[in-house]
Formats: structure tokens, sequence, C-alpha cells
């Protein structure tokens, strides 16, 4: 094992062992950091122009607490194992199966860091240096790189930039946020009675589902750094509770306050630019690195080679169509929201069902035919279905797929 460690310092091929594993804190901060992302505080702003304060934190409530449950699922079964997710897929789906949500992973995680960089970039160019082309591609240059430095160099890299930028985004964010509230017009309650009341708590919910559902399913890539599964559990389920709920309310109160939908722009109504600029690349960073680290962590299973050269060409590519991925890309990346879903609870059920067959990564299935199908059907109706919460329809029918052919195999 210590010479495979020298050789693979990201475990693509094996699982984490327990002289590499992380402390609660640290894995804490990286699971929290993960879920610090600036799209989250679009959906804050679609929920306080629909919804009334207690309608608001009833969704938030509701919604965060079925984002955890399936989160906290994963992040047990990745620190139980020490599995990344592209290996749990190989348990799941067979050696070449993998490639389905190894490839869905990448794409989606690619795509979400191409449209981190540009949230970065267009705004700080339209603040700083006037929104010309030139200064924008500048900007998305160096942010990209510095992103892409930070996934390549592995979790190491991870854990230093989430122990700055958490605490600097959660201190400086909320200090704002609470300014805002104080220099408005009217109470908290009073601005979100406002809201169009064009949304429903379980609407609602559906959006914060949706926020970070496919995020979420690369859960275990970090996970399987914690001491235990309860362990990843536990970091996991508050992050995502904390981390998004925050993340939504500077959204929310983006919106009311001042009309737009991220902090960035109440902290430039405050006269706190160097400050706004600060927080919204911490924020974006710490997503996009781990971001671009499931994205290595996927193709390397695709193409079978090592993570790093993916995460560099990843970056490359995610930074140099940043722009057209922020104008083009969001409606295709919400289609991609429910594909994930199902392929994250079959990772979940295989592993419950065949906890044995966990010591080793080794695989014999060349293609379980039914966990394949699972996504495609669940992917489908998640999509085309517009009752109820889409990623909850794609996951109910992917695991309904799965137990099929468990059971008529066993």
């Amino acid at each position: 094992m210590a010479e495979n460690t020298k050789v693979d310092v990201d475990f693509a091929e094996s699982a984490v062992p327990q002289s590499e594993r992380r402390s609660l804190l640290t894995m804490f901060m990286i699971m929290l950091g993960f879920t610090f992302f600036s799209a989250s505080m679009w959906v804050g702003q679609q929920l306080a122009d629909g919804l009334d304060l207690p309608g608001f934190i009833g969704a938030l409530i509701f919604g965060g607490a079925i984002l955890a449950v399936y989160t906290g699922l994963l992040g047990y079964v990745g620190a139980k194992t020490g599995f990344s997710l592209d290996l749990l897929a190989r348990k799941a789906f067979g050696e070449k199966g993998s490639y389905l949500p190894s490839a869905m992973i990448a794409l989606t995680q690619v795509g979400w860091f191409g449209v981190g960089v540009a949230m970065f970039a267009i705004p700080v160019a339209k603040e700083l240096l006037g929104g010309s082309t030139t200064a924008e591609w500048a900007l998305v240059i160096i942010a990209g790189a510095c992103m892409t430095a930070s996934a390549y160099f592995g979790i190491k890299s991870l854990t230093i930039v989430s122990y700055i930028a958490v605490p600097s985004v959660a201190i400086l964010g909320t200090v704002a946020m609470i300014l805002a509230v104080v220099r408005g017009d009217a109470t908290l309650a009073e601005q979100f009675a406002k809201s169009s009341g064009t949304l429903t708590v379980i609407s609602g919910a559906g959006l914060v589902i949706g926020s970070f559902v496919s995020g979420g399913t690369a859960t275990p890539n970090f996970t399987r750094f914690a001491k235990s599964g309860k362990a990843g559990a536990i970091t996991t389920v508050i992050a995502f509770f904390i981390g998004n709920s925050l993340m939504f309310f500077f959204g929310g109160i983006s919106s009311i306050y001042v009309g737009g939908n991220d902090i960035f722009e109440v902290m430039l109504n405050l006269n706190l630019f160097y400050l706004a600029v600060l927080v919204l690349g911490l924020n974006i960073w710490t997503t996009n690195d781990n971001a671009l680290y499931s994205t290595g962590l996927g193709f390397a299973n695709i193409f079978h080679t090592k993570k790093k050269p993916m995460v560099l060409i990843s970056g490359i590519i995610g930074t140099l169509t940043a722009n057209w991925l922020y104008w083009n890309f969001c409606s295709w990346l919400n289609i991609l929201n429910c594909t994930l879903p199902p392929c994250g609870i079959i990772l979940v059920l295989a592993y419950f069902l065949n906890k044995d067959d966990y010591d080793d990564p080794a695989v014999s299935t060349v293609v379980n035919w039914y966990a394949v199908v699972g996504v495609i059907l669940g992917a489908t109706v998640a999509n085309l279905l517009k009752w109820g919460v889409p990623s909850l329809n794609g996951m109910a029918i992917a695991a309904a797929c799965y137990l099929i052919g468990y059971f008529k195999n066993k």
C-alpha cells in the first residue's frame, strides 16, 4: 500500500488508507466549502421572489432535509469504503458500465466549473475594468488557472483553500447580509411579504434539492478521506444544511433588498467593493476546485489514466469555454441535474445490498444493464414528468430498476 500511495496520491484506483484520512474539522471545512457556490444564490432569489418568509424557511428545511439525507448516505458510503464515486460506480454498474456515471459527473462538473469561472470574471470585469471583452478574458484565464491549480494538487490543496475561504465567506457574507437588513426600510418579514406568491413550499423545496443534487452526487470523492462512515455522514449532512441555507439566504436577501441575486451585489451596494470581490472569488473557488477534482477522477476512470492530466485538460477546456458556458449551457446543466440523482441512489443501494463485496475495488461484472437502464429511465422520467420533485422521481425509477435486477440475479 505504501508503494501505491507514492504512485497515486489521489487514490483513483484504490481505497484511501486510514493513514491518509483527515480530521473531522478538515472534512467539515472541505464539505462546507463544497456547498458554498454562487449559483445557489440564484435559487435563493427565486425562492425569495416566490415565497413569504415562513414559506422560504419551510422550503429550505424540507428541501434541505431531503438533500442532506441523499448526500449524507453517499458521504457515509464513500467514507466507509474509502472509494471514490468512480470506484463505487464500478461496483454498481460494472467495469465498463461505470463509464456512464463517470462521464455524467465529469461533464456536469466541468460545465459548472466553466460557469463558475465566468460568474466571477464577468461582474468583476464590469465593475473594475469597464466590462470590456479583454478584461473579461483576462480575469477568466487568471481565475481558471488558479482554480485548476488547486484541483490539480489534490486533497491537500483543496483543504488549504477551504480553510481560508469558508470562514471568510461565512463571516463577511453574513455581516453584509445583516447590514443590508439593518439599512433597509422594512423588516425581513415585511420584505418577504412582497413576494409574488408564485411558488409553493413543495415547489420551493424542489428548487432547493435541484440546486445541488448533481454536485452532491460527487460527495464520495471527498468523504472517502473521512476517518469513518459516521464522520463522513455527519460532516456532509451538517455542511449541506448550513452551507446551502447560507447561500440561499444570501441570494434571498440580495433579491429583496437590492434586487440582485448575489451577495456581491449587496456588498457593492454597501460600498464594500474589494471585500465583495474577495467573497465572490473565494465562494466560487471552493466549489470549482472540488468540481474539477471530480471531473479529473471521472475522466481518469474512463480513459484509464491518472487524475492530474485529466484535471489539467478539463481545467483548460472549462476556462476557454467559460463565457460560452455561462451564456448557453445552464439550461443543459439543469437537464443533467436530473440525471445524476439516479446514479447516486444506485451507488447507495449497491453498497448496502453487497457490503461484503467492497473490501477490494476489483470487479468481475462488465456492465450491469439494470443499473444502466435505471439511470436512463430515471433521467427520462425526471426530465419529462411534471408532477412532484424531478430528482426524487428519477431516483425512485432508478432504484426500482436496480432492485429488479438485484433480486432477479440473487
